[in-house]
């Protein structure tokens, strides 16, 4: 009887999220293989000769390197806070007496259970915490960049600090954060699992093609000559 309450959601729920973490493993094949084929691979590429101007021309544009990283930090606590925010208000309804689940039960296919509805809550509470955390390493490393960045040329050997090393910190403060963008977006079919199984794994299905616009670079947009020396995935190295 219990099989026939909670199979849509054992059925469904999984399926959803394997096609959304199939297309995550299948997008970071493509970004080690053919970088340039994505926003991801490009915007990381440009990134590197951004930082080697900036270091270059040290006195003349760090107030634009500061301004830049700033921006970039606003955006990275803005999702931060968001998601604790959320995260707050999940505690809050869990730690709550009222039964929310009593208004839903006729509305909505699959379990309705008190497990199953706390499982939902916490699912959702455990991927919100995970891109906050996400969020707040990102925060740490584009904040060693934005102090880095401007370290004297005369003293860059002393110090240790190399472009590459700073490129180092800013891919990882920037893959942090599209890590912890990800884990966002995976949050809304979980949001939706309040209300059934089958709008989890319609929202998982439509989000593929939404993430794929978003994520690829079509060949329209690059130059075909960029595009044939692109071998293996190997980033172009700061001069």
């Amino acid at each position: 009887m219990e099989w026939r309450k909670c199979y849509l959601d054992l059925l469904l729920v999984p399926s959803g999220l394997l096609i959304l973490t199939a297309y995550h493993v299948w997008l970071w094949h493509k970004v080690r293989t053919q970088p340039f084929s994505t926003i991801i691979g490009t915007n990381s590429n440009a990134r590197r000769y951004w930082v080697a101007a900036i270091m270059k021309d040290n006195d003349k544009k760090n107030i634009l390197a500061v301004q830049t990283i700033r921006n970039t930090i606003m955006g990275a606590t803005l999702m931060a806070t968001t998601s604790i925010l959320l995260c707050s208000g999940l505690a809050a309804v869990l730690s709550s007496t009222y039964s929310i689940k009593r208004p839903l039960n006729n509305a909505v296919y699959g379990a309705h259970g008190e497990f199953i509805v706390a499982l939902k809550y916490v699912t959702l509470l455990i991927f919100l915490l995970f891109s906050f955390l996400c969020h707040s390493l990102s925060i740490r490393f584009i904040n060693q960049v934005n102090f880095l960045i401007n370290t004297p040329q005369q003293d860059l050997l002393i110090a240790k600090v190399t472009p590459n090393y700073i490129c180092e910190l800013l891919e990882k403060g920037f893959m942090l954060n599209t890590v912890g963008n990800r884990l966002f977006h995976a949050a809304l079919p979980l949001l939706l699992w309040i209300f059934g199984p089958v709008l989890v794994f319609l929202c998982s299905v439509a989000l593929v093609p939404v993430l794929y616009n978003l994520d690829f670079v079509f060949q329209s947009n690059v130059g075909k000559g960029a595009h044939d020396q692109i071998t293996h995935g190997d980033f172009l190295s700061v001069p």
